[in-house]
């Protein structure tokens, strides 16, 4: 802390809550508690004393005097419209991350202002007392007359230089990798090089090494593959090839290596670093490096994300590009179904996936397919033709018109005999007279622009990998940045690259269940769920007849892609096991009429793939807009066992009115499940609701589409309203998805002086940018995120405040976000939820129906009494968890309709970096 005036400074508050309030915000920004005597304490004051330690020889501490004082009064809030930078500040603190500052000030819910100049930031924070008090970047701020002093961190001596290559097969999203990597970097204060042409870059050097800026970037995240390019590199195999590499990284200055590839690409980075220092003293000796860039350069950093569209790496849940050639897989597949319905045809679709069927299975999944060969997993029969014939048939002679068989390029039968394309088309017409084609879809699976999951994934574990860098160490492991649990992780690499051959090799050796076992989890749980909902039809997984129940499903709500893939599940699933599905018309208003229908196998046929809900969907909640008691007529009328509600905040608010009417109608007694579905994702107790991606996926298509026009036009910033109500979900992981320049949503609220630091950092880009080229820019907006900043006024106001700079449009994507045809991620999620909400009913009802079964009875009315039993089946990570509504209640903000918590807020924070927040200064601003 250097001192430039006072370093004691005297707060009084009026009230207990502000104290608290004030004590708790200077401790959060660093302050520490100095024990003292409340003895000869005039006026009976509380007081409490803060000190905010020097870390600078010529610096002097600073101390606050903190009272509770009846005779205090209260200081004038600033008004939000103001220039809070011109009138008094009590405190001025320099830092040396601004970003750190104003994340934490963002956690604490505070209120701030912002100006730049040059490279300096200034933020202009409201305590709780209503003082003004100032971070700032500056390393002096002596010329501030209100300047108390500075908080200094140590700075590195050097800009770390990083490179970064892409390696291996292409992958969508590595694009969204390399620019979140280059400019997070610049950010902190990193030189970032781009690889050209993978490890043929590093051995070639020279023009494949370029100094990468923030604009070498612009563009990246709509485009597919990889443009810094990727090839194979036999030189890299050998130790000569390592040699040169490691010579131009060290004549580059550059000791961090970032590497996004498959498994054999970070097999060969960790490689490259365990040879480092010996490749380093090769050089010295060879005097092709001098002898302090050898002390210089000692160490070798390497950080690996996986770039895979197989997903066939362990130790991740995910791997960037995998979602995105799903989606491929499934628009051929969806587009060929329609053909092949209408000349009652079979189709054999080849997926890709050597090693790995995830592609394939969950593709069969998505679909609907009616058989699925993968390579973990090979049928268990000798004469896996008569299975898989005795399928189709009994399809066939359901009603179905066409079918689809899903295979794998890897895969094998139970003696590792491959299993073709070909092959099975020749038994499909050789056996059952089926009129089969085969497709093998190649690389299309490979190409097109990312999908939003893909941008995201790409993007937060690029950000990690540059942590990464900066954290380590010469004794860390080589660590591989993964996501798992919906977490970023970090493992190390070599291990998880030997878990990944050990799948490979189980195969090899039969062992089958070893390598399902070596997949994530939640493998082998959709590996289940799509057998028992379209393979077992057979009744072979069925419950004794005493346990068969009648479950109701209702849809609640507004539209989600997702609805009608969950009812299909529920359906299918449900006479697998002997009970009986109803469906109910139009939401609780058709439940309280009866209007509901017992469905049938095929009654659901095809409805994976559709949109909207068949159902009929509305927002009408028991006991607030039906009676309560014409529910519980038509639940005993109809023998209604379970009920499964499948929709949005209506209905978690239905599942909790149903519970409440426990005390007054027996017949509710059953288990009530809600699997929610609403693209607002604003349901407790689950990260991710039906319909969320699908809606994603829409913003994405559609950003890029506006993006095109406006840098098209002319320079013109887009306005685009987004759904969400009072959650700012899609309008942050969408604006992280299309590099939104900023967003407005319900958690930060907007404020004249939120939009005018906004313009400015708009005026700072456009005033950066060439002249004599267009470049659009979108903010995305929050439907319901102000009442007074409507987007036409925010569109307005940038447009008139643009001047010849840019001028602005608006945008309002409405109803289009609830998606035509669902998501692969929307049809996935809801087959594994659905499932799961099946068993949750069948575990609340048994121990009742065993019972009555044992002692002779017909099955009770109530079922359970349990508060466990009426729940909401959410998504946490990678498992799917019932939460009891009565738990969910507590941490519920009923008003605004929503989670108290939001555990994507954490991402908001990087659409300020990425969109050059920091990076970007205009001069300060006054007016």
């Amino acid at each position: 802390m250097l001192s430039q005036g006072l370093s004691h400074i005297v707060y009084n508050a009026a009230y207990a809550e502000d104290f608290d309030k004030t004590l708790k915000f200077y401790e959060a920004i660093g302050f520490s508690v100095v024990p003292h005597s409340q003895e000869n304490n005039p006026n009976n004051k509380q007081t409490v004393w803060l000190k905010l330690n020097a870390e600078v020889a010529s610096a002097s501490d600073v101390v606050i005097e903190l009272n509770l004082s009846a005779t205090a009064i209260p200081q004038e809030k600033a008004a939000e419209d103001t220039d809070w930078s011109l009138g008094e500040s009590s405190l001025v603190l320099a830092v040396d991350d601004i970003e750190i500052i104003k994340n934490k000030l963002r956690e604490l819910q505070v209120e701030m202002q912002e100006y730049s100049a040059s490279e300096h930031v200034k933020l202009y924070v409201l305590d709780p007392l209503n003082n003004v008090i100032v971070f700032s970047n500056e390393l002096h701020v002596s010329n501030d007359p209100h300047s108390i002093g500075e908080i200094k961190a140590a700075r590195p001596a050097k800009r770390k230089k990083i490179a970064i290559l892409t390696s291996g097969g292409d992958a969508p999203g590595m694009n969204a990798v390399v620019r979140a990597a280059v400019r997070y970097g610049i950010t902190k204060k990193c030189d970032v090089y781009g690889v050209y042409e993978g490890y043929q870059g590093l051995v070639d050097g020279g023009h494949l090494l370029k100094k990468m800026n923030w604009k070498s970037v612009h563009g990246y995240l709509a485009i597919g593959g990889t443009s810094i390019g990727t090839a194979r590199c036999m030189a890299f195999k050998t130790r000569e090839g390592r040699l040169k590499a490691a010579e131009n990284l060290v004549k580059n200055g550059i000791d961090a290596l970032i590497v996004c590839g498959g498994d054999g690409s970070l097999t060969g980075a960790d490689l490259f670093r365990a040879e480092w220092s010996g490749l380093i003293d090769e050089l010295k000796e060879a005097d092709r490096i001098t002898e302090e860039e050898a002390n210089t350069y000692s160490v070798l950093t390497i950080v690996g994300l996986v770039g895979s569209i197989d997903n066939d790496m362990s130790s991740t849940d995910i791997t960037i590009g995998a979602v995105t050639s799903l989606h491929r897989i499934c628009e051929a597949v969806d587009a060929v179904s329609t053909t092949a319905l209408s000349h009652s045809r079979a189709f054999v679709i080849e997926v890709m996936g050597r090693h790995c069927g995830w592609l394939a299975l969950m593709a069969g999944i998505a679909t609907g397919a009616d058989f699925v060969f993968i390579p973990e997993k090979p049928p268990p029969e000798e004469d896996w033709e008569s299975v898989m014939c005795s399928v189709v048939d009994r399809h066939r002679h359901l009603g179905k018109r066409k079918t689809v068989v899903i295979v794998a390029e890897g895969a094998i039968d139970k003696y590792l005999n491959p299993i073709k394309a070909d092959h099975i088309r020749e038994v499909l017409t050789d056996r059952l007279g089926l009129d089969t084609r085969v497709t093998i879809l190649g690389h299309t699976q490979r190409g097109g622009s990312p999908a939003f999951y893909d941008r995201l994934l790409g993007t937060i574990q690029a950000i990690e990998a540059v942590n990464a860098v900066l954290e380590s160490t010469p004794d860390t492991p080589s660590p591989m940045i993964g996501i798992t649990d919906n977490k970023v992780t970090h493992f190390p690499l070599i291990k998880a690259v030997k878990l990944t051959h050990e799948v490979a090799d189980a195969i090899k050796e039969k062992n089958f269940g070893r390598a399902m076992n070596l997949r994530d989890p939640q493998f082998a749980e959709e590996y289940d769920a799509y057998n028992a909902t379209t393979i077992l039809d057979d009744h072979s997984i069925g419950l004794p007849r005493h346990q068969h129940l009648r479950i109701a499903i209702v849809h609640v709500g507004a539209p989600a892609g997702g609805m009608n893939a969950a009812t299909r599940t529920i359906v299918r699933y449900c006479l697998n096991r002997g009970h009986t599905p109803i469906a109910v018309s139009n939401g609780f208003v058709g439940f309280s009429t009866g209007a509901m229908t017992e469905l049938n196998w095929m009654s659901v046929d095809g409805w994976t793939a559709l949109g909207g809900s068949e159902l009929g969907t509305n927002r009408a909640v028991p006991g607030k807009n039906i009676e309560m008691g014409m529910i519980s007529y038509q639940t005993q009328k109809n023998n209604i066992q379970a009920i499964i509600v499948v929709g949005g905040f209506e209905g978690f608010s239905a599942i909790g009115k149903l519970e409440e009417g426990r005390t007054q109608y027996p017949s509710l007694h059953i288990p009530i499940v809600l699997i929610p579905a609403t693209i607002s994702n604003n349901v407790p107790g689950t990260d991710y609701s039906l319909g969320t991606d699908t809606a994603l996926n829409v913003i994405v298509n559609s950003c890029d589409a506006i993006v095109q026009s406006a840098s098209s036009s002319r320079r013109r910033v887009f306005v685009v309203e987004v759904m969400g109500g009072r959650s700012g979900y899609l309008a942050v992981e969408g604006g992280l998805a299309v590099g939104a320049t900023t967003v407005y949503i319900p958690e930060e609220g907007i404020s004249l002086s939120k939009i005018q630091s906004d313009m400015n950092h708009l005026k700072a880009m456009y005033a950066d940018d060439n002249p004599e080229r267009s470049e659009g820019r979108m903010i995305l907006r929050t439907e319901d995120v102000s009442r007074t900043y409507t987007t036409d006024v925010v569109s307005n106001i940038l447009k008139d405040e643009g001047h010849r700079m840019f001028d602005s449009r608006t945008s309002i994507l409405g109803h289009i976000q609830q998606g035509t045809n669902p998501s692969p991620m929307d049809r996935i999620r809801a087959t594994r939820i659905a499932m799961r909400s099946v068993d949750f009913i069948e575990k609340h009802t048994s121990k009742a129906l065993d019972k009555a079964h044992g002692e002779g009875r017909a099955a009770p009315i109530g079922l359970t009494k349990s508060k466990d039993s009426v729940a909401v089946a959410g998504i946490n990570g990678h498992s799917v968890v019932f939460h009891p509504f009565n738990k969910l209640a507590h941490q519920t903000d009923f008003r605004n309709r929503k989670p108290q918590e939001a555990w994507w807020y954490k991402h908001r924070p990087i659409i300020d970096i990425l969109a050059g927040r920091y990076y970007f200064k205009p001069k300060m601003s006054r007016n």
